[in-house]
């Protein structure tokens, strides 16, 4: 019986009958409209959530979020859905009581005969127990099933046995947490069976370039532990995790087809870090997720105290000396909303550095250091650099008009030759000031004021737009505001990320969107990150958003790609 026959055929039953089928099956259903507002839900549906049908009736499916699935797993899900008509996977979700639970997950579109969209229809199991006895049969064992190297379990052990020797030594020990990036995409797209083919094909390659002494195991999904033993320098470590990110970078054949992986590496060193096993592995852990978080396909050394040891600043400055004269810095974009149009109407640049010896070096590091250095001048040149290039390739993409924001040192904006400079790096990739917005922060505009406007004025005839960053954390004066030729403020992210709990945030966010407007200036939002705070900057009036609820930071290459599924992206953030 085909699928529509089958269809018609259950449609042709008694309401009864359809509607016991509807409440008895042990497996949740949950129906709603074509905005996504929920309209139904079933007796098991009650039972797994905790909410009842008057609990969820007109709101979103978002209530029962986790946290754990992040915007491009939503990205893929909607568009595998808006294209194939169906998702189908496993999905963490939260039940009314805040219990984070794993569940099996099918939602598929539904149309009426002219083929409009009227409904979405999910079906979901949770397979809680399912996972619970993965895990008693794994502990069970001393190898990873699939990939015949060590389970974690084992791992831990073998490490407990290698810390215990070494305390009669002075031996120094690497532990590197892997996880392959976006690899839920591959299960998804491909299959489970393309994925476990990679994971055996990781932990191969991963076998091949280790010591007899080393120890390798798979930590659970697509996440691998490497101890590298007996350490001459730490940067042993670095390089080998680099070697890694190359080694698996390289093509996976499977079935005919070439698949390509990235790989984020976090390390931790034993005994600098920690003498335990549980604490090494989550240094580890935590600088994979700051590599992660920092663009991916690369590796972080852990740092805590030794942020600002001595030693660590000596070869911050002389890395950071190479890395200008190599230009070996990575521009990252946030896209920036439009409440009015829910159009992406710039985006602003962020600029991202790795060192082979310093691993992942957050920008809250290295940009106050070039501040005091004064290498902050020809760093910006480089940055700005870098966006007229990205610029010009999107481009000859058919991207014409995505206005680029950058943040402009008060160092390098107080040098006298600072207009002929970037004047000259714009004409050399044939770029027009219309196309950038040039960021400065509040204290750097307050100074020597009559010089200040007049080079603002000289900049906006230019064509450059002009923002004042951080707005909230400087002066904050309307005598000043009103005498500056000033396209946007930005209101600094410590305002808005405390602005639904704290009233007097909330009222100072307000007074500057009606202080802003009266002398006909726009105002972004920075840095927010919830439903919550966009549905409340909409009822002030902020015209203009941006913030890791929309998108974090993305590489150059794929920002073309977002802008395209933004579409779908904004039905999963319909608020505005």
């Amino acid at each position: 019986m085909g699928k529509q026959q089958a269809v018609e055929k259950f449609s042709s039953l008694p309401n009864n009958i359809i509607d016991q089928l509807f409440h008895t099956t042990n497996e949740g259903i949950m129906i709603t409209d074509d905005e996504m507002n929920i309209s139904l839900v079933n007796t098991a549906f009650e039972s797994m959530t905790g909410y009842r049908l008057e609990d969820v009736q007109g709101k979103s499916p978002r209530i029962l979020q986790s946290g754990k699935q992040n915007t491009i797993f939503y990205k893929k899900m909607w568009k595998d859905i808006h294209i194939n008509g169906s998702w189908q996977g496993e999905i963490w979700n939260k039940r009314k009581n805040g219990e984070v639970y794993p569940e099996r997950l099918a939602i598929h579109k539904i149309v009426n005969e002219e083929g409009i969209l009227t409904n979405y229809f999910a079906v979901f199991s949770d397979i809680s127990h399912k996972k619970y006895i993965e895990k008693e049969i794994e502990e069970l064992t001393l190898t990873d099933s699939l990939t015949n190297i060590m389970n974690r379990h084992t791992f831990y052990e073998q490490l407990e046995v290698l810390i215990e020797r070494s305390k009669s030594s002075i031996s120094e020990h690497a532990i590197l947490f892997i996880d392959l990036d976006r690899f839920k995409q591959i299960n998804e797209t491909l299959g489970n069976e393309v994925g476990d083919l990679i994971l055996l094909e990781v932990a191969n390659r991963i076998n091949s370039v280790v010591r007899n002494s080393d120890l390798v195991a798979r930590h659970g999904g697509d996440e691998f532990l490497v101890t590298i033993t007996n350490l001459d320098y730490q940067k042993e470590a670095g390089q080998f995790a680099n070697d890694l990110n190359d080694l698996l970078n390289q093509p996976f054949h499977i079935n005919g087809r070439e698949i390509y992986i990235t790989t984020s590496i976090g390390i931790s060193f034993y005994p600098q870090d920690g003498i335990e096993v549980e604490t090494l592995i989550q240094k580890a852990d935590k600088a994979m997720y700051f590599a992660k978080q920092n663009g991916r396909n690369q590796y972080a050394f852990y740092f805590d105290e030794l942020q600002n040891d001595a030693k660590r600043l000596l070869l911050l400055e002389s890395e950071l000396r190479k890395a200008i004269q190599q230009k070996a810095f990575v521009v990252h974009y946030q896209p920036k909303v439009s409440i009015d149009t829910q159009q992406i109407i710039g985006v602003e640049a962020l600029v991202r550095w790795t060192n082979d010896q310093l691993g992942v070096v957050s920008p809250a590091e290295f940009i106050p250091y070039a501040e005091d250095t004064g290498l902050i001048i020809p760093l910006s040149e480089v940055i700005l650099e870098k966006v007229c290039v990205d610029l010009a390739d999107w481009r000859s993409r058919g991207t014409q008009h995505l206005p680029v924001s950058i943040n402009i040192a008060a160092l390098h904006f107080q040098q006298d030759d600072f207009m002929e400079r970037i004047n000259a790096i714009i004409m050399k990739y044939n770029c027009s000031p219309h196309q950038l917005e040039l960021e400065l922060t509040e204290r750097t505009v307050m100074h020597d004021s009559e010089s200040i406007v007049n080079k603002l004025i000289k900049l906006k005839h230019m064509g450059f737009k002009i923002s004042i960053d951080d707005f909230g954390t400087g002066y904050s004066s309307l005598s000043y505001l009103n005498r500056f030729p000033l396209n946007y403020l930005k209101v600094d992210s410590s305002f808005i990320q405390q602005m639904t709990e704290l009233k007097d945030k909330q009222a100072i966010v307000d007074s500057i969107i009606l202080m802003a407007h009266r002398l006909h200036i726009k105002v972004i939002a920075e840095g927010a990150e919830t439903e919550d705070q966009v549905k409340l900057l909409k009822e002030m009036g902020c015209d203009i958003i941006q913030g890791y609820y929309f998108s974090k930071p993305i590489q150059s290459s794929e920002l073309l790609d977002f802008l395209e599924l933004w579409e779908i992206l904004k039905q999963e953030r319909n608020i505005l």
